[in-house]
């Protein structure tokens, strides 16, 4: 009597020993899924955008824009330039004066805030940003106001993005965040994986032939 009752006891603890192992894994199984289709849903339209950009960075002599550039000039009233006129004091770089930079923006359509370049000679603002550029000069002798704006067209503006270029602080927290989200996508796939490779017997060759062939491009064809 006593000897099947331990088989049964034994038998009942490797049931729930196994129930307890299937219930640990369907619990991870589905948390790996919701963090990694939440990090897809997050990465998703950045994951475009830099891979879209990736091709048209790597072919940027094929898929060259037209730059269009746009010149514009102003002279400033006697009371606003008599606060930029020439001194005597060092090189330095400092924001123009609010009311003269209002004054410019109203005249020459670009944003005149920002740290600008002062010499003897000229007030040089640099507005650099994705896909184009623009600049405003003062001649601090005669108070002549110039500017240029140029435009790249939106592949450049895209471009600019991927690279980070001039997109403020605002875009590089984005990328940030993109960055981690495309990191717990990479891990989260790369350990399902591993949780269904046992019914998937092509998982781990075509991972490896995703780290071998670029590594061997890198070693022997890249000079």
């Amino acid at each position: 009597m006593h000897a099947p009752t331990a088989q049964a006891e034994l038998a009942k603890a490797e049931a729930a020993k196994a129930k307890t192992k299937r219930a640990r894994k369907s619990f991870w199984l589905k948390q790996l899924h919701t963090w990694h289709w939440m990090s897809s849903a997050i990465s998703l339209v950045g994951i475009l955008i830099f891979a879209v950009t990736g091709f048209t960075l790597n072919h940027a002599s094929d898929i060259e824009g037209a730059p269009k550039s746009v010149d514009r000039a102003a002279q400033l009233p006697a009371p606003l330039f008599a606060k930029v006129k020439s001194d005597d004091a060092p090189d330095s770089k400092k924001p123009i004066p609010a009311d003269v930079a209002k004054w410019i923006e109203g005249q020459v359509r670009i944003d005149a805030s920002g740290t600008a370049e002062w010499s003897a000679e000229e007030i040089y603002l640099a507005k650099p940003r994705p896909g184009g550029d623009a600049w405003i000069a003062i001649d601090r002798a005669t108070g002549a106001v110039t500017s240029e704006t140029t435009n790249r067209g939106w592949i450049a503006y895209l471009n600019d993005l991927h690279k980070g270029r001039n997109s403020g602080g605002w875009w590089k927290l984005f990328i940030d965040i993109f960055a981690f989200a495309c990191l717990v996508f990479t891990l989260t796939g790369l350990v399902l994986l591993w949780m269904h490779s046992k019914h998937r017997k092509s998982t781990w060759p075509i991972v490896i032939a995703g780290l071998v062939i670029p590594a061997l491009i890198a070693l022997f064809l890249i000079h």
